[in-house]
């Protein structure tokens, strides 16, 4: 163990405090990225000055958190997240959550709005991370890149060592950001699905609760009215997704429903005649809160399956449709990819 607190002291002391080490219940390490409470107004175009939803579990705010610096592997059962690993691949969203929860209290599967508040910060910013988006490489910076851990049967890069890209490659272009945000390999998130295209959440980071219930038929899911306001899904005029014109629409009643994936920019996604999308989606960044600088990062969906569960980030192969605020909704909780992974937070105390 004593290893570990040096571990520890040396991680906490490189980055400024920016990074720790966090040990679970059977005493092993995993190296987080300590994130201060955001305000909406602060990194969401026109949002109100409020804390933002990720950091607010069960009306309690956080006045930081923390989360995986690097995707997860999986040891005896728990998740860890440590450098220059094959990440964790081939494993459903159930599984991905387990190894999360199994680590101890305060530990779960990264919450969809924490993902939200990241990214937006990364546009505030002005560190929209890159990452191995081109087998190995970076489509737009084609010199950065990771070291490979697996391959295609042509022989090209896909996976790559976990944080083992140029700095461009953490979320705020530092060694001491959150790595491989833009592609290497999608991460499953907690919180949020689309039912028959009916936009549904898990509220705030209430994930988060160890007792939390997101199973299929649980009652704290929530679905969002037009003012933002939260309801019992299936209740009248609640926030769908529709796909009009080539792009995702925002809408109260679906006309173009299809149980197969179609995708648009997120930055194309528009609202139908008569909704303003409402602060709670730009917080989750689940709609553009303002009109450019998302980089084509793309958003796909499935608007009439039963539910589909959350990738954020992109893989591999996905080239600039890759990035932080690449969303794909096409998949069930029990989808099973080789370009599928995770990564853990801590919403215990720090």
């Amino acid at each position: 163990m004593s290893n570990f607190d040096d571990m520890k002291l040396a991680v906490e002391a490189l980055s400024g405090g920016k990074n720790t080490v966090i040990f679970d219940d059977i005493g092993m390490p995993s190296v987080m990225v300590i994130l201060p409470k955001m305000i909406s107004s602060a990194i969401c175009a026109g949002a109100t000055e409020t804390t933002h939803p990720a950091f607010i579990v069960d009306g309690v705010e956080k006045e930081k958190v923390a989360i995986s610096k690097y995707h997860n592997i999986i040891v005896n059962s728990r998740a860890y997240s440590l450098p220059m690993q094959d990440p964790k691949a081939s494993l459903d969203w159930t599984a991905a959550q387990a190894a999360c929860r199994q680590k101890g209290e305060g530990w779960g599967l990264t919450p969809f709005s924490l993902w939200g508040a990241i990214a937006l910060w990364c546009k505030k910013n002005g560190t929209m991370p890159h990452g191995n988006n081109n087998y190995g490489k970076d489509i737009t910076y084609q010199h950065e890149r990771g070291v490979a851990t697996t391959h295609e049967s042509d022989g090209r890069t896909a996976r790559t060592a976990t944080g083992s890209g140029p700095a461009t490659w953490y979320h705020d272009h530092t060694p001491f950001g959150i790595a491989d945000l833009n592609g290497n390999v999608w991460d499953w998130c907690a919180g949020m699905r689309l039912v028959a295209g009916e936009i549904q959440i898990i509220p705030y980071a209430n994930c988060m609760r160890a007792t939390c219930d997101m199973g299929a038929s649980s009652t704290e899911w929530k679905a969002i009215k037009a003012d933002g306001s939260l309801v019992t899904p299936g209740t009248a005029g609640t926030l769908k997704l529709d796909y009009v014109s080539n792009k995702w629409t925002l809408c109260t009643s679906i006309t173009s429903q299809s149980d197969s994936g179609r995708g648009a920019t997120f930055e194309s996604m528009a609202a139908a005649s008569g909704i303003t999308a409402p602060q709670i989606l730009k917080e989750l960044a689940l709609f553009p809160a303002d009109e450019s600088g998302y980089e084509g990062d793309y958003f796909w969906a499935n608007n009439g399956a039963e539910e589909r569960f959350p990738l954020r980030g992109g893989y591999w192969s996905n080239g600039a449709n890759a990035g932080v605020f690449y969303t794909d909704l096409r998949y069930p909780r029990s989808a099973v990819l080789s370009v599928i992974g995770f990564r853990s937070a801590f919403y215990g105390e720090l």
